[in-house]
């Protein structure tokens, strides 16, 4: 009776509802899992506290996602230039004053209440909204090079290079959705061969001259030649393997993995390669499935939406989360160098958590349109045939 209450108020794609409960019940037992030798190495008490503030950050995500998902996907056209004015100078203040981690400076911290976020996070969401924004109220001018090329390839780009200064892999993944939404949006290809050719001289600058130049070689390296490198180098993919080896195709069982006690951060950046030593290649490929399924749904949503506006946004948001979870698992499984992209959903991070939850939120607002239009419209079609069948009915003589 209560699920089918709070079934009757959520909106939207069922099956984005339904792939949204089960990442956060994974989310859940991995992280709980994974988290277990804490118990060991920092006592009780420590992984109590992170197990308790990840479930907290679940819920408040949720949270997050009934709300968004109420709020009319329109408003967040006006939301988006708000977050690019905020979104470009917090992106400089984390590079110069940032919390400084394995030499980036990712993070900032809150006032007050002493928590820390991860501007790239804000600066995904700002841009994709923004890009949409942009494209839809462009639409008409869109070979214009001065009043649409250089606003959109200009955000492109700057918001590109303050995040891959810091988060090479983030910034990346970024440009990659940026570019797929500039094709969707009817920007020329030769234009879109510019704003490509401006993105690889901004990433020969910050891969040869950027302050983080030395650890993306490093990584390269230890992914193109692992063989050659010290072991610390390479230790966090190698105990990634062990996992993903030992877990052969039905796992360990829930609770059972012995990597965690060797994996840094197993709840995090590789909480994927967990999933796999305890629930198999199968896990894996439920997991991957999920993803697939969101995608598909996604796309559906895109090719269904009445306004640009709404299309757009939907695209580039669900573009964006797939390739996110695809990295992520991919660098777990060795297809691809270290970075720290967490799994959505499913990775505990709680700025992670909230922004990802808000881009759910959006896309399920879109979706909610699209059921109300089409909803109005058989409500319209019906009122038709009724009206021509009284019509009809009223021009037939009576007899008897």
């Amino acid at each position: 009776m209560l699920f089918q209450t709070l079934l009757n108020k959520t909106k939207g794609d069922r099956w984005i509802w339904l792939i949204i409960i089960l990442l956060s019940l994974i989310s859940v037992m991995a992280v709980y899992s994974a988290t277990g030798t804490l118990a060991y190495k920092k006592g009780e008490a420590v992984e109590k506290l992170l197990l308790t503030k990840h479930l907290i950050f679940v819920l408040l995500g949720i949270g997050m996602i009934y709300i968004a998902h109420l709020l009319d996907y329109r408003y967040y056209a006006g939301i988006s230039k708000i977050l690019m004015i905020i979104t470009i100078p917090l992106l400089f203040y984390t590079l110069v004053f940032g919390a400084n981690v394995n030499d980036a400076s990712r993070w900032v911290k809150i006032p007050v209440i002493g928590l820390t976020f991860q501007t790239s996070d804000l600066a995904k969401l700002a841009l994709i909204t923004f890009l949409a924004r942009m494209l839809t109220k462009k639409q008409e001018n869109i070979k214009n090079v001065k009043e649409s090329f250089i606003p959109i390839m200009g955000s492109v780009c700057v918001v590109f290079v303050l995040i891959a200064l810091a988060n090479l892999s983030t910034a990346l993944m970024l440009f990659g959705v940026s570019i797929l939404l500039l094709i969707i949006g009817r920007i020329s290809i030769k234009q879109i061969s510019i704003v490509c050719v401006g993105g690889a001289i901004l990433l020969l600058f910050v891969v040869f001259l950027g302050p983080r130049r030395a650890t993306y070689a490093s990584r390269i390296k230890s992914f193109m030649h692992p063989e050659q490198q010290h072991s610390d180098k390479t230790f966090q993919a190698d105990q990634a393997k062990i996992a993903l080896a030992t877990g052969g195709v039905f796992g360990k069982g829930p609770g059972n993995s012995t990597q965690r006690n060797f994996l840094p951060h197993p709840y995090s950046d590789f909480i994927f390669a967990i999933i796999i030593e305890e629930w198999g290649t199968l896990g894996g490929i439920v997991i991957m499935m999920l993803y697939l399924v969101l995608l598909y749904r996604c796309i559906k949503i895109v090719t269904r939406a009445p306004k640009a506006f709404g299309a757009l946004l939907a695209a580039g948001l669900s573009f964006s989360l797939t390739i996110q979870a695809f990295a992520n698992m991919a660098v777990a499984v060795g297809l691809g160098p270290v970075t720290g992209v967490p799994l959505p959903l499913v990775s505990m991070g709680g700025t992670s958590m909230i922004f990802t939850s808000v881009a759910f939120g959006i896309i399920l607002s879109v979706s909610r349109d699209v059921e109300e239009n089409l909803a109005g419209a058989l409500a319209k079609e019906d009122k038709d045939k009724i009206k021509n069948n009284k019509v009809i009915v009223g021009e037939i003589p009576a007899f008897g």
